[in-house]
């Protein structure tokens, strides 16, 4: 009698892990725009114990949000974490490198289940023209760090939410772009997500000891100026396009445009050009230029 009772503890413990096995090989794909954090505590990021409050630092920006994930983006769950009222997966995706040491959450009632894998978003590259009209088009949003939907995700007023004005509805709703957002939503999600892996995307341009005006005579369209934290992307041949982030004015920044040869020099005052990323990623005096979009 005495070893039964082990056995079947033993038995039950090897059922549970065998169903969290079950569990975390299963599928999610995203039905609307998700936002996508590096912590499973929703409630108190969208919220808080009032129901009308947004966690946010100092500048106004939720350091959780990783970024959203477009419908139809396709999650791995790795993990179920329970709660009274809705789940919360840790998940992964192909489509975001997240950061080192970075577990990536989503709110269970942003996806569709599937039990067996599922073919993954299809990202057709659009036009040069209607990436351009694209990048145009969001002159103005504010800047969100993480955010890559111009209009938001209106489900969290729904959802997480009480009772918010009208005019603070876009930054309940995570309405904005951050820089690799910019590009992001104006490929339609071809590009990647963020600057760690822009660094090395499509080509390098030969940029090394030139003056900021041979710099700029040497960009085309949709090539991208890039460090490890930022990208710029140039709009035409006299004008750069990105999203800021700028504490000290009103709003926080957002996305602005500027004279290509006047954004170049400015940068060139903190930084100098190399025609390829080191191979340390703590560099922070240099930039690279990329240029990805195919020839015709």
């Amino acid at each position: 009698m005495p070893l039964i009772l082990p056995f079947i503890i033993l038995l039950n413990v090897l059922f549970f892990v065998t169903l969290l096995e079950t569990e975390a090989a299963e599928y999610g794909v995203a039905l609307i725009s998700t936002p996508v954090l590096n912590t499973p505590d929703f409630a108190t990021v969208f919220g808080g114990t009032s129901g009308m409050s947004l966690k946010t630092d100092r500048c106004g920006q939720v350091r959780e949000l990783e970024y959203i994930a477009l419908p139809g983006t396709v999650f791995t769950i790795k993990k179920i974490l329970p709660s009274k009222s809705i789940h919360i997966y840790q998940v992964e995706t192909d489509e975001y490198t997240a950061p080192e040491n970075t577990r990536l959450y989503i709110d269970s009632r942003f996806l569709r289940l599937a039990q067996s894998a599922v073919p993954p978003r299809r990202a057709l590259l659009p036009s040069r023209d209607a990436i351009t009209s694209a990048l145009t088009a969001a002159v103005g949003s504010r800047y969100v760090w993480g955010g890559n939907v111009p209009e938001g995700v209106p489900e969290l007023l729904a959802w997480f939410y009480e009772d918010i004005r009208e005019e603070e509805r876009s930054r309940f709703v995570l309405a904005g772009l951050d820089c690799s957002g910019l590009l992001y939503q104006a490929t339609g999600g071809w590009t990647p997500r963020n600057t760690a892996q822009l660094l090395t995307f499509g080509q390098g341009v030969a940029i090394a000891g030139k003056s900021y005006r041979d710099i700029a005579n040497l960009l085309q369209p949709l090539d991208l100026i890039v460090w490890n934290g930022h990208v710029i992307i140039v709009l035409d041949h006299q004008t750069a396009i990105e999203s800021r982030l700028e504490c000290s004015r009103p709003g926080n920044g957002g996305v602005t445009v500027t004279p290509l040869p006047q954004r170049i020099a400015e940068i060139m005052r903190a930084r100098h050009p190399k025609n390829a990323w080191p191979n340390s990623k703590k560099q922070s005096d240099v930039f690279v230029v990329r240029r990805w979009y195919p020839e015709p």
